[in-house]
């Protein structure tokens, strides 16, 4: 019996029963946003069952959760984009990549859906430059979408958008306080990001903040005066994205051992003072669960395409979520390999292991 897998699951499992319990006792004062939450913490019951069953009958172990990059295009430069250094966002619809449509997107969260998939991170490029996208999966009525969004195409039609699909949560992504946001975003991006926020705000909406956390501003952003900041704002949910190095000489920025330990002593005091928000980290706690969730051992990545990643930073692909399922997906050879790549040594260190060991995946594929 493989105890890790088992304590993967549980672990994974208790995680999203913690989010949804906390979300909703979160929502009170919202009868609308406390109505959804109830109805969602009372499904993922059923989906963690949903998934053990899948375990029992295929033998297939099913993650909690995708990230999907639903967008090819962007309207920002921002400074080390890992989007933009896999080749997966451009400037305009004109220089598009080929992607699947809103019909497809949509089937693969209903198949997600009926497995015990309850979550999709959804990114880009700018997901929200993709609302055509946004409003079919938005019928998904048994999945969460948090969106990863500059926040810049936030406004009245957005918010009324917002409003009908409380299953849509935009997590607004800021780099701190104002210099630093601009300094990687562009000139007046925090400010506009503020505006987005109030906005939510004004309109009583679930929404939350990712902040890219580096060596530099980690002081910054995991302060208390940050975060009171963004709770006095409204702000429910704050994910605190590690830097990943997708440029050469910004290796510094990236957490070692010693960042990662740190950040989690910090993230145990957020989570006593701040009780009434949900604060987590990514990679985060990988260490701790013997190593990388990605490939489908706790979550993995849908491309524009189509294509199945083991994550966003390491954008490798032997298999199509169109042509195969989600299931299928799931059982590629790729996969298969990363999730056995503990046997070849890959120690969690710290980071993105898969990111430290792209060269050994490429050669995987070949």
């Amino acid at each position: 019996m493989d105890t890790t897998k088992l304590n993967l699951a549980a672990y994974m499992s208790g995680s999203i029963s913690r989010i949804m319990a906390k979300a909703y006792k979160n929502v009170l004062s919202n009868p609308r946003e406390a109505k959804f939450a109830f109805r969602m913490q009372q499904l993922f019951a059923k989906s963690e069952k949903r998934r053990k069953k899948v375990k029992e009958q295929e033998d297939i172990d099913i993650p909690p959760f995708l990230i999907s990059s639903i967008s090819t295009t962007c309207n920002l430069h921002c400074k080390g984009c890992y989007a933009r250094s896999n080749g997966i966002a451009e400037d305009s619809e004109a220089s598009r990549k080929v992607s699947i449509t809103p019909e497809q997107w949509k089937q693969i969260f209903t198949e997600a859906a009926d497995m015990g998939i309850n979550f999709s991170l959804l990114a880009g490029g700018e997901p929200m430059m993709r609302k055509d996208i946004l409003e079919a999966v938005a019928e998904v009525k048994d999945m969460i979408f948090p969106i990863f969004t500059n926040g810049t195409l936030i406004g009245p039609s957005y918010i009324e958008f917002l409003k009908k699909h409380l299953n849509m949560i935009p997590v607004i992504s800021i780099e701190g306080m104002e210099h630093a946001t601009d300094e990687r975003r562009g000139k007046g991006m925090y400010k506009r990001a503020m505006q987005s926020v109030e906005m939510l705000h004004e309109e009583d909406l679930f929404f939350g903040t990712s902040i890219t956390v580096t060596t530099e501003n980690f002081d910054l952003v995991t302060s208390d005066d940050f975060v009171d900041n963004l709770r006095n704002r409204g702000c429910k949910l704050i994910i605190y994205v590690e830097y990943v190095p997708t440029e050469s000489g910004t290796e510094y920025l990236a957490f070692d051992e010693a960042d990662m330990a740190m950040m989690e002593a910090v993230q145990a005091h957020q989570r006593e003072r701040y009780q009434d928000m949900i604060i987590i980290s990514f990679p985060g706690d990988e260490q701790h669960l013997g190593g990388c969730l990605a490939a489908g051992r706790g979550f993995f990545h849908i491309g524009p395409d189509g294509s199945a990643e083991p994550c966003p930073f390491s954008p490798f692909s032997d298999s199509n979520v169109v042509e195969l399922g989600l299931r299928g997906a799931l059982q590629s050879p790729l996969f298969r390999k990363i999730r056995a790549a503990r046997a070849l040594g890959w120690e969690h260190t710290g980071g993105c292991t898969l990111f430290e060991h792209r060269e050994e995946i490429e050669t995987m594929i070949n």
